[in-house]
């Protein structure tokens, strides 16, 4: 069994930075890719940021570009969000995806999520 861990939520006001922090634990198998998404209230889960583990690309959605920063450390199935310049907008539970190679497809395991709170 795998577990999918956040931290680092909380309250902020607008400009402020907030760091997540995920981590993957249990019998895990080899990474792909972790990830992070955020779901505001009466919408959909949308995507974040992730990073793949072989080569550590990294891809943003348009709204976070060059506000949040995607990275981990050299060792462990770990990741980390670090988001500066908060706007209210992002308001939302931020939940982590850990995606471990499989057989046959790869396999996917979510966190319970972590509430951000924004104020302007």
């Amino acid at each position: 069994q795998v577990q999918v861990t956040e931290s680092g939520g909380g309250l902020a006001q607008a400009g402020d930075s907030l760091r997540l922090s995920c981590v993957a634990s249990g019998r895990t198998a080899t990474m792909i890719a972790m990830g992070w998404f955020r779901q505001a209230p009466g919408k959909e889960r949308e995507f974040v940021a992730s990073m793949r583990w072989s080569g550590g690309s990294t891809y943003y959605a348009d709204s976070v570009k060059g506000r949040f920063s995607i990275s981990r450390p050299r060792v462990g199935n770990q990741v980390y969000l670090q988001m500066n310049s908060l706007e209210p907008e992002d308001t939302a539970v931020y939940y982590c995806k850990a995606d471990f190679r499989g057989d046959p497809e790869p396999r996917t395991y979510w966190g319970q999520g972590t509430q951000v709170i924004v104020s302007s």
